[in-house]
């Protein structure tokens, strides 16, 4: 189903570069193989080039998630108002216990057909603890770019026994799939370690999972500081903080993406500035499960990276970048004030910033010549977004995941004019309806 052009030429668009210069212009731009090769004001099309007609629409870097469960996608609106903790132990741990490779390859199939539609070309993502495989063969099936890790758990009062490992058992199958799939598909996925967060993980596996990935040179993606119940158990087990729990236990530094960072103190901050931890926000996740909001123009103001994420389906109940855009920006000026997060600052979170705390921002997050073609090209031309005279804005506040048209990754067509190239929607449909 798929389409490689070994040239595509975009046409007629007006890009968002999100560059150093934030230059928005009207611009043709040339794909060669995976990357943009040009951008000039007119480029003359030849025979062999794929064309797509851009004129009236904006091309923007795909957007960048830093924060996501796909293997939870098939348990969405079955998990519903419920705390974070009772969410876990009474659905969430129950389901990914039942989840077969089957059901997971499914999960990640739609996760990944939903993100696409939104506009999204790479993500951050932690799986359950088995069948992993399953999520990075899809993740190559549909030409998503994914950061990937199987999640870690030897401990936490009400884990499934089909969820709790043994820690060297846990360890050595990360590292065999990090072997296994770090670099798969000319390095368009990648191996993560995934420790789940602080109550499930013993001191043992922090510690370890800390050394290896400095060893190997990937990221660590793990929950921190998402609830105050959460907070109160790592105090309670560790006698500490949790942000400086795991930073003694050497899980802080740039290539550390913590997810939530909801409630810290001002000794907390410190620690995720000094060590250039990054922080991805999920708002929408953290309103749904009530956990509270997070202290984003404190931690911008410190000079902490912040990137957005949506978190699992079973909490959001969407992932929809668009979405939590508006809802970080509106949160935060509820708290601070109506100019606290502008719209340029939300966008730039969420292409340009998830590529910095995934380590690909020479990659990926802005339209440069040298730079992946992970694009999506946008038309404003609907209701809810007429009339747009800062299509910035507009996008951020107004737009929705039916605005975007056509989606590039690594320079193949993965979406063109809403219909789904590497994915087949009608049997992923009758294929979920039937389990």
């Amino acid at each position: 189903m798929s389409t490689r052009a070994t040239e595509i030429l975009i046409k007629g668009g007006r890009l968002i570069t999100i560059d150093r210069q934030q230059r928005i212009v009207d611009a043709d731009l040339l794909v060669t193989g995976s990357r943009i090769s040009s951008i000039a004001p007119s480029i003359r099309p030849t025979p062999s080039m794929e064309v797509i007609d851009a004129r009236g629409r904006y091309v923007l870097p795909g957007f960048v998630q830093t924060h996501l469960h796909l293997c939870q996608t098939i348990f969405r609106g079955a998990a519903d108002d419920l705390s974070l903790i009772d969410w876990l132990r009474k659905r969430i741990w129950p389901m990914e216990a039942a989840l077969t490779s089957e059901t997971l390859t499914l999960a990640a199939r739609l996760g990944i057909a939903e993100l696409i539609k939104g506009g999204t070309t790479a993500g951050l993502s932690m799986e359950s603890v088995n069948h992993t495989e399953a999520v990075f063969a899809e993740i190559e099936r549909s030409g998503f770019r994914g950061t990937t890790g199987k999640c870690m758990m030897d401990q936490g009062e009400g884990v499934p026994d089909r969820l709790r490992e043994e820690t060297r058992q846990s360890i050595d199958e990360s590292v065999r799939l990090l072997r296994r799939w770090h670099g798969a598909a000319d390095g368009r996925i990648r191996y993560c370690f995934a420790p789940r967060f602080a109550i499930s993980c013993t001191p043992e596996l922090l510690r370890e999972t800390a050394v290896l990935a400095r060893q190997f040179r990937v990221l660590i993606h793990t929950h921190a500081s998402e609830s105050l119940e959460e907070i109160a158990l790592v105090e309670r087990q560790t006698g500490h903080r949790n942000i400086a729990y795991l930073h003694l236990s050497g899980l802080t530094g740039d290539h550390v993406v913590l997810a939530h960072c909801i409630h810290l103190d001002p000794a907390e901050i410190e620690i995720l500035q000094s060590t250039a931890t990054r922080v991805s926000h999920c708002p929408s996740s953290n309103l749904k499960l009530g956990s509270g909001i997070a202290p984003i123009v404190e931690l911008v103001a410190a000079g902490v990276e912040v990137s957005l994420g949506a978190d699992g389906a079973p909490c959001n109940n969407r992932l929809d970048m668009f979405t939590e855009m508006r809802t970080a920006a509106l949160l935060q000026k509820v708290k601070h004030g109506p100019q606290s997060l502008p719209a340029a600052q939300v966008l730039r979170m969420a292409t340009l910033g998830g590529a910095h705390a995934l380590k690909l921002a020479d990659q990926v997050g802005s339209i440069e010549v040298g730079k992946k073609a992970d694009l999506q090209i946008i038309d404003l031309q609907s209701l809810h977004t007429t009339p747009h005279p800062d299509p910035v804005s507009t996008i951020v506040y107004a737009a929705q995941p039916i605005n975007v048209q056509t989606v590039l990754i690594d320079g193949q067509i993965v979406m063109r004019d809403r219909l789904l190239t590497t994915i087949d929607e009608a049997s992923l449909h009758t294929a979920i309806n039937h389990l």
